[in-house]
């Protein structure tokens, strides 16, 4: 559904090295009065001060016209999400005069800027915290959440590791929980070689830390933090450390795996416990499970989850140009597999497109 956008575009260079398709976007945005203080996301109220010419209508043959819509959006939030937003926000402005401005600040981090009122749009790779929603009252910030992928975050090895194929949650409880002392491949397993082990993990601002912490290790936030340990919000850090560690292991979005899966293993993951450590029943266990689009539709990748754009109310209701955007992101959603994610089924961004008020 939706206008046609050309694949291929972004089938061949999925990520681009997100950063410098971000860096064109806020120059873009700077040229057009934008204050950027803080490199990729811009300080001023959302979406400038340029009025949008008019709201989208339905062009003959029921494809939506954005010829008529200008004016900025400023989006930020998280890195798993940006290859989405950044791929929109490219061919939004091939049929639009819409500037889009994309930061990857982390989840975290994109909220706080979202429930100051200084963007339009947070990008989530989890759903926004109870702490998160006092804070956008308090800055009288009012939402809507919308989905608009699904991720299968991945645990990656560096392609020279010939040990190890698949990992079970507990094992990976021992490797990343806080506390552990696990320094070499053969303190996971007496059958793994004398390798040293380092991890590479995303930061504390990171949606797919908290994701991740919360699902492995039974809380939000609990995590090794020694030596052995390199954190970093730019996924892209990770995917180098990894790709140049023969003892490395590390975990991101299933689009920054895609992307290099030349330089990086991804693993089989056995769900044996739960986030509380409780075995699961061996009737339930599907075993080793690898992360891709038909084991994340039949639920049988453990590490699968949604993707999330918040959109603030009175952006929407102000400004065309978001409520445009936002549409397009919907109507576009072959966009989400080019960069190397998983569709929703359709009646989801249709559910989505009926929140905004848009069918």
């Amino acid at each position: 559904m939706g206008i046609p956008v050309n694949k291929n575009t972004w089938r061949g260079r999925k990520l681009l090295v997100v950063a410098a398709g971000l860096a064109a976007f806020s120059l873009a945005f700077a040229a057009c009065g934008g204050d950027d203080d803080e490199g990729t996301t811009p300080t001023t109220a959302p979406g400038g001060t340029t009025p949008a010419a008019a709201s989208p209508t339905k062009a003959t043959g029921g494809e939506t016209d954005y010829s008529s819509l200008s004016g900025q959006v400023v989006v930020d939030g998280s890195s798993t999400v940006g290859p989405i937003a950044e791929a929109a926000a490219e061919e939004f402005g091939k049929v639009s005069d819409v500037q889009v401005s994309v930061g990857i600040s982390g989840t975290g981090g994109g909220f706080e800027k979202f429930c100051r009122g200084e963007t339009d749009i947070s990008d989530a790779s989890r759903a926004i915290k109870d702490s998160e929603k006092t804070a956008c009252q308090g800055g009288s910030v009012e939402f809507v959440e919308i989905k608009v992928g699904i991720d299968a975050l991945s645990v990656v090895v560096n392609p020279d590791n010939d040990w190890v194929d698949c990992l079970t949650w507990s094992a990976m409880r021992t490797i990343f929980d806080q506390g552990s002392a696990i320094t070499n491949w053969n303190q996971v397993d007496p059958n793994y070689p004398d390798q040293a082990l380092k991890v590479y993990s995303p930061g504390a601002d990171s949606g797919t830390f908290d994701f991740f912490t919360e699902e492995i290790n039974g809380k939000v936030d609990q995590f090794r933090n020694d030596n052995i340990v390199t954190f970093s919000e730019d996924d892209n850090v990770l995917v180098q450390g990894v790709e140049s560690d023969k003892g490395g292991i590390g975990y991101f979005g299933f689009a920054y795996f895609q992307e290099n899966e030349d330089k990086l293993k991804a693993l089989g993951i056995d769900k044996d416990q739960d986030s509380k450590a409780t075995p699961v029943a061996d009737d339930k266990r599907k075993g080793c499970v690898e992360p891709g689009d038909s084991t994340v539709l039949d639920n049988s990748y453990s590490l699968s989850r949604p993707l999330f754009m918040y959109v603030n109310k009175k952006s929407l209701a102000e400004k065309p140009q978001v409520k445009g955007y936002m549409q397009f992101v919907l109507e576009n959603s072959d966009l989400v597999s080019d960069v190397g994610y998983v569709k929703l089924p359709d009646a989801d961004y249709t559910a989505g497109l009926n929140t905004l008020g848009a069918n």
